[in-house]
């Protein structure tokens, strides 16, 4: 029987890096370890040796091969490309994802809602650690508020108010509402949907539903938000919803005007500038100057057309706050184009919100 020793005592069982390894015992000390979350303490104590020996044997598992430590997740933030956002844009927040996977750390597949997904989960946290219980927190209707709302997990308690209305012909069950809801739910806070369509046939109808109690509660507290989420369209199918609702006409119109982006129903021009245009007064949406007069607006959007949408979105001085993946970060700092100024809170005039 092996004689125990004593933790406090200098370690005698010191071997020679190339001493062969005992691969039973190192399995069994490891399946303490890992699967039975035993201490090292309580692992030396079993076995009777030292916990110098435990530590050494959970090394030689690793490097024998016997434990293999994957790490599912195949995203992580890059630190320093989220610095050089905030630098280079004049933002109080930047994450940067880097989406990769395998051995290699090849880029992520370009599957736009798996890389929507981490960078949901990359805002819920951001979101879980700026929000105070004090705060108004705005979502729009974008895939980005979709993922956030799925992703969180904890938040103070502070109202979740919807900002654009829903895409889907299910009102009670869009996926906005459920991410409102959910985001809500997190820290036990009043949530305010907006059960309404996002675009209208026609002005008066619009008009009427913004008077509806329900509706028009949930519109009174725009004045209120505090921090906003918001997605960011490239101005093309599939990427925004708005040019997806149009006729072609409509959307002829917008393109001759320079349309590049689009942000909870508004469409930017190049230069950041957003277009004036009739299809407003059909929309139940957050006005452009209401976004401007939200002390955080912060943009969440990623993947291999969004680079355009978000360089676009920061010349108009609305963000505050960027979350996006590694290569889009890359094309905006490398990016140096005509114009490549960007307008910051500080600089831009701020219009009167309505």
């Amino acid at each position: 029987m092996r004689a125990q020793r004593n933790d406090s005592d200098q370690d005698t069982e010191a071997q020679p890096s190339s001493a062969p390894v005992d691969k039973l015992l190192a399995a069994s000390v490891a399946r303490r370890f890992y699967l039975e979350n035993q201490s090292k303490v309580e692992i030396a104590k079993e076995f009777g040796i030292s916990r110098f020996r435990v530590a050494r044997l959970l090394d030689a598992a690793v490097a024998q091969n016997i434990v293999r430590i994957d790490i599912t997740v195949p995203a992580e933030i890059d630190a320093s490309l989220s610095r050089a956002l905030t630098e280079r844009f004049g933002l109080r927040h930047a994450v940067v994802v880097n989406l990769t996977r395998g051995e290699g750390g090849t880029p992520f597949p370009g599957d736009t809602r798996q890389v929507g997904r981490w960078l949901g989960t990359a805002a819920a946290q951001l979101v879980s650690e700026i929000a105070e219980e004090t705060d108004v927190l705005g979502l729009d209707g974008s895939r980005a508020a979709e993922a956030l709302g799925e992703a969180v997990t904890r938040l103070p308690s502070c109202e979740v108010v919807q900002l654009t209305g829903v895409h889907g012909p299910d009102l009670a069950h869009d996926a906005a509402v459920t991410a409102v809801r959910r985001t809500a739910a997190a820290g036990g806070g009043q949530a305010f949907p907006l059960y309404a369509p996002f675009l209208l046939p026609d002005a008066p109808t619009a008009s009427i539903l913004r008077s509806q109690p329900a509706i028009a509660e949930t519109l009174n507290r725009f004045a209120g938000v505090t921090k906003a989420v918001v997605g960011i369209g490239a101005w093309e199918s599939g990427a925004s919803p708005l040019y997806d609702a149009l006729t072609e006409q409509e959307r002829a119109t917008y393109e001759a005007l320079g349309a590049c982006a689009e942000v909870c129903g508004h469409v930017f021009d190049a230069a950041g500038n957003v277009i004036p245009a009739a299809v407003n007064a059909r929309t139940i949406a957050v006005s452009a100057a209401r976004l401007r007069a939200f002390p955080e607006l912060i943009a969440v959007s990623g993947g291999p057309r969004s680079a355009e949408g978000i360089r676009t979105v920061l010349k108009s001085g609305l963000l505050t706050g960027v979350v996006t993946d590694a290569t889009t970060a890359r094309r905006l700092l490398w990016y140096d184009g005509p114009d490549g100024t960007n307008r910051t809170r500080a600089a831009h005039v701020v219009e009167t919100a309505t």
